[in-house]
């Protein structure tokens, strides 16, 4: 593949101190309103920019919010329909010792600007107004922000299209969207299912309460119903735990994989020494990394000890980021030549694996030719 069309060409430069920046994929975003959910979980609805800002259900927004003289990245989904809502929102749920989390909250004001980068993420789906499935969705927690985001629109734009959503959390007062997803139910009788789970249930509560366990799955799954596997899908985000539950019973019910979608929020601990030094395909050393982002072409050295975004943001290379951890995506580029070996693979799909995406925030050179190519 030829690179003529980029505009420079730049080495390594070990006294970079200005990031490049591609104006084009940041927004500077005016609060509209802050409407609280919970107790612990708020909505923040901005105001349309005028440039134009676009975005697909299931996708996230990464806020750069400035604190202690520091600019902290973190990314929240959106929960608004770009079909429905008139304006963009996401929501936010306090994460006990949450940096931006617990900020958010407690200092955000109507009328206040936050700097976003563009919307990114790959947990959406294309919507056909002909379409007649079924959609099965599970939710834990603050995980229903991108799911209840899907449904307003599916429910749209699919009128033939019927929803059951399988909905954790752990009291009736921490069930983020509640009485939103109870109007839900109210004006598509018969499309929209909420079957709601709760770890601590009250008196009289005559729905599911504990755990989401093999057993209760396969309770719920006799409640709901069934169109056969080549109509229904399967989208789930939420704590690992819970998801890995409905993918052990998923795969007993030899349900295809690519009928299955999920959404990671929080990554396990990963021990990058370990992982990093087992490469099957190459040895971790130090290598050379061309990385093609906003027309410009960089190429820079990567030691065993960093990541390539580490490796790219200590030289002032401004690349997209949010998680740090390998499930965002934010900074997901193809690799069009060479080999990458990522630390965490949790944030792409089988099938983006296959077509060479790779994670840069856990991404270490296998090879000595590797590009990539970002946006």
């Amino acid at each position: 593949m030829a690179f003529s069309f980029f505009k420079k060409n730049k080495k390594e430069d070990k006294g970079a101190n200005k990031a490049t920046t591609d104006s084009s994929r940041y927004y500077d975003l005016t609060v509209n309103d802050i409407i609280q959910e919970t107790n612990d979980a708020i909505t923040i609805v901005f105001d349309i920019p005028k440039v134009n800002f676009n975005y697909k259900s299931g996708q996230f927004l990464t806020l750069i919010v400035p604190i202690n003289g520091k600019e902290v990245r973190r990314s929240y989904s959106l929960c608004s329909s770009p079909f429905l809502d008139e304006k963009p929102a996401v929501t936010v749920k306090r994460v006990e010792n949450g940096l931006v989390s617990n900020w958010l909250p407690d200092n955000l004001k109507v009328g206040d600007t936050i700097k976003i980068m563009e919307p990114m993420g790959t947990f959406t789906t294309e919507y056909v107004s002909t379409n007649k499935r079924h959609v099965v969705m599970f939710a834990g927690g603050s995980g229903i922000t991108p799911i209840i985001s899907i449904t307003k629109s599916l429910l749209n734009q699919e009128p033939d299209s019927i929803i059951s959503l399988i909905y954790c959390n752990r009291n009736l007062d921490s069930v983020i969207f509640r009485e939103t997803l109870e109007k839900m139910e109210a004006e598509h009788e018969g499309r929209l299912n909420v079957i709601h789970v709760l770890d601590d249930a009250p008196m009289n509560w005559q729905g599911h309460s504990g755990f989401l366990t093999h057993d209760m799955l396969l309770k719920i799954f006799e409640r709901i119903p069934q169109w056969g596997e080549e109509k229904t899908t399967y989208l789930m985000c939420g704590p690992e735990g819970m998801m890995q539950n409905v993918l052990d019973i998923l795969a007993e019910q030899n349900i295809d994989k690519s009928k299955i979608f999920k959404e990671s929020f929080v990554s396990g601990t990963l021990d990058k020494a370990e992982k990093s030094t087992d490469a099957a395909d190459g040895e971790v050393v130090t290598r050379e990394v061309t990385v093609m982002y906003s027309g410009e072409e960089h190429k820079f050295e990567v030691e065993p000890s960093t990541t390539i975004l580490e490796k790219a943001l200590d030289l002032g290379i401004d690349l997209p980021f949010s998680c740090q951890s390998g499930l965002c995506t934010a900074c997901r580029g193809k690799c069009l030549s060479g080999k990458v070996k990522m630390d965490e693979e949790e944030g792409l799909s089988e099938a983006e694996v296959k077509e060479g995406y790779v994670l840069m925030c856990v991404g270490h050179p296998l090879t000595d030719d590797v590009v990539i190519e970002v946006g």
